[in-house]
């Protein structure tokens, strides 16, 4: 954010300088996170989850790297069933075991959770859905429907744009200071949300939270292998599956969408013609999945 000066207003919109009255500040409250709960996932390996809804389908969400069960919760809003939010290792109260790591260890912590929740449904964001697909190229039958979001690529290579990202926001991180996470974090909002009431409220719940719980260094040693090493195993796939990609987004290029759409044997692809869908196309992204995890 150019010009940005931390902490935030305490109102959580930008001041207004100068005598006079100003206009009222819109933009969403922060609200109290809900209760988790630690699972073990594996022997040695706690990880966080929040379960939210009633009845079934149960569907598990998985967010992408450095995100959160805040950041998923608004694409399962309108999921019918059980929802079920966790924490990768290294993120939340997740615990953080010895390095390296590897999208194998993502997917048996995926695999933990759903199994532990019974799901039959998935949604994966970015690393998220690299587990996901990573899960599904080893045990094909473990979900009726999944949804790819933002999908990361399966090959081990991310943009250099990605790496980068990555590698600031751990180094912010790590030094504890406010000013730096926020700095770091401030590429997640469209320019139009920057400095705004709603774009303040944000970056302020997601700088306590990562200098609250931190973010495993570990991370960055993910993509020293391929996500899914024989990407035709995805062919296997017995279910339906939705792949959601983006025109514009450096971190998540287009292609990598679409090529994830062509591996998997009955998936529907859906690009947008822009980046920041969740900002920027809400209201229809939550429709768009919705509706397909809910169908029949």
């Amino acid at each position: 954010m150019k010009g940005l000066r931390w902490p935030p207003p305490p109102d959580g919109g930008p001041r207004n300088p100068g005598p006079g009255p100003s206009a009222p500040r819109g933009g969403r409250p922060t609200l109290p996170s809900p209760p988790t709960e630690l699972i073990e996932a594996r022997p040695g390996v706690r990880l966080e989850q929040l379960v939210t809804g009633v009845g079934e389908p149960v569907t598990v969400f998985a967010h992408g790297l450095a995100g959160d069960i805040s950041g998923t919760r608004p694409l399962g809003s309108g999921v019918t069933g059980r929802r079920v939010f966790f924490h990768f290792v290294g993120h939340g109260r997740s615990d953080a075991p010895p390095g390296p790591w590897s999208f194998a260890d993502l997917a048996d912590d995926l695999q933990a959770v759903a199994d532990r929740s019974g799901a039959t449904r998935a949604l994966g964001v970015s690393m998220g859905a690299g587990a996901l697909c990573r899960l599904l190229a080893d045990t094909p039958g473990r979900f009726e429907r999944i949804v790819l979001y933002l999908p990361a690529p399966l090959d081990g290579v991310r943009p250099p744009q990605a790496a980068a990202r990555l590698t600031r926001l751990l180094a912010a991180v790590e030094s504890g200071e406010a000013a730096l996470v926020a700095e770091a974090v401030e590429p997640e909002l469209p320019p139009s949300v920057r400095n705004t009431p709603t774009g303040w409220s944000y970056l302020r719940q997601r700088v306590e939270q990562l200098l609250t719980d931190g973010l495993a260094p570990e991370l960055d040693t993910l993509w020293r292998a391929p996500a899914v090493p024989d990407t035709s195993a995805l062919a296997a796939f017995p279910g339906r599956a939705l792949v959601i990609g983006c025109v514009g987004d450096d971190v998540h290029p287009a292609p990598v969408a679409e090529r994830l759409a062509g591996l998997l044997p009955d998936a529907e692809l859906h690009v947008y013609d822009r980046p920041a869908v969740l900002w920027t196309k809400r209201k229809e992204l939550r429709e768009r999945i919705s509706a397909f995890l809910n169908a029949p």
